[in-house]
């Protein structure tokens, strides 16, 4: 048993917690805070989501002990809270509750939405909801209510709502991980298009950890090899390669063709910088950094890379390598392999193929990229980061299962 302080609903609560034990029981079992429900328990659902540090958060994936010193919101605690005065209201009005299971978390997300979206309209919304399901409902009621409440807010501003607002949407310093995705996986928000930010305090230390994490332990590595953590894909680009290879050792140029990333600091091959991915209802923020190791004369490179994510202390690491072939005199093919290995609460999401699935999007989308520049053209920023659609990854899981009572090994 480990203690555990940490601030809930206002009050400060001193308990001891098995490492294991995740936020959502902690809440129900220890502190009698039954509003937090528990659904699915694999972050899926969407039910159990509660703030942390005001952050939408999977109280059913996130371990109570990595809590520790934060402020946690669940439905219980919103008894002033000038926006869930509202949305409470809305949500009666449009009748957007039914068995009511899903209110808890539908109304905290409800609640991210209106204070971060001020503009959304139906469509955003629907998107913004995704990560969240209800059984009984079909949604409109739930849809129309939040609208409603933004709509208010535009014609009668609430002064504490307003507050609220411009407390969230406040500029803060995040420092995450670089580079071609050491790993896809998702903090605990979720917000399909909102990616996890935190303090500036936190962001300092979170920068500090990454340099201390940019190493890749080879052990680690053999075993995420052995385990089948690893793909192969490649993209075609119509260009020579030697031009190609030129402009895949320049990182800077590379991290901006690759979707959600940036370099924060680049010195010779190493770099350290922000990424921020989206997981099917989850998104992530890691911290991280990044080593570059080229060979000129075979055209191949292998970047190594490491990071943790700020909110569920979750840490990944990968290998990235590449190889140019020629294809003809104008046209060059890139082979990517990728080894990952990952830690924490979100180690389940390396389940099933949906890492794989999302890298293969992600390549794809950065081959598009990398054309584009080569091209002369702007690097697309309106483009939608890929995206895990939860109808292929239960799909995913459903063939696997399949094929196993046939048999058959599982598909990669």
């Amino acid at each position: 048993m480990d203690p555990i302080s940490i601030q809930v609903n206002g009050r400060s609560f001193s308990r001891q917690a098995e490492p294991r034990m995740h936020l959502g029981d902690f809440l129900r079992d220890e502190l009698h805070l039954t509003g937090t429900h528990l659904g699915c328990e694999h972050g899926v659902c969407g039910a159990c989501t509660v703030l942390v540090d005001g952050q939408p958060t999977r109280s059913c994936i996130t371990f109570a002990v990595a809590c520790e010193g934060r402020e946690i919101t669940t439905i219980e605690g919103y008894e002033d809270d000038a926006v869930m005065r509202r949305l409470r209201q809305a949500f009666t009005h449009h009748h957007a509750l039914q068995c009511g299971f899903c209110t808890p978390g539908m109304l905290t997300t409800a609640r991210d939405i209106v204070l971060r979206l001020p503009e959304a309209d139906e469509a955003c919304v629907r998107l913004e909801l995704s990560g969240n399901l209800c059984r009984c409902t079909g949604y409109q009621g739930i849809v129309d209510a939040i609208l409603d409440v933004l709509q208010q807010q535009r014609v009668s501003p609430d002064a504490q709502f307003e507050q609220l607002r411009q407390r969230l949407t406040a500029p803060r310093s995040v420092a995450m991980t670089r580079v071609a995705a050491v790993a896809p996986v998702g903090s605990a928000s979720p917000s399909t298009s909102n990616s996890a930010p935190s303090s500036s305090k936190s962001a300092a230390s979170a920068s500090s950890a990454a340099a201390d994490m940019a190493e890749v332990d080879p052990v680690a590595m053999a075993k995420a090899k052995a385990k089948g953590n690893a793909i192969d894909v490649h993209f075609d680009v119509p260009y020579p390669v030697d031009r190609v290879w030129e402009f895949m050792g320049d990182l800077p140029a590379v991290a901006s063709c690759l979707p959600g990333a940036t370099i924060d600091s680049h010195e010779g091959e190493r770099v350290k910088g922000t990424i921020a991915i989206k997981f099917g209802p989850m998104s992530a923020a890691f911290a991280g950094a990044a080593r570059l190791e080229r060979d000129d004369a075979a055209k191949r490179a292998v970047l190594r890379g490491a990071g943790q994510d700020s909110l569920s202390k979750s840490r990944t690491q990968g290998d990235i390598s590449y190889r140019l072939e020629a294809l003809s005199v104008d046209n060059t093919r890139v082979h990517v392999d990728m080894i990952y290995a990952l830690q924490g609460p979100l180690a389940q999401f390396s389940r099933s193929g949906l890492v794989k699935d999302f890298v293969r999007r992600m390549v794809a989308d950065f081959g598009k990229q990398i054309t584009r520049r080569l091209g002369g053209q702007a690097v697309s920023t309106n483009e939608p980061q890929p995206t895990v659609s939860m109808a292929a990854m239960m799909w995913s899981v459903l063939w696997n299962r399949i094929r196993g009572w046939l048999g058959k090994p599982p598909r990669p």
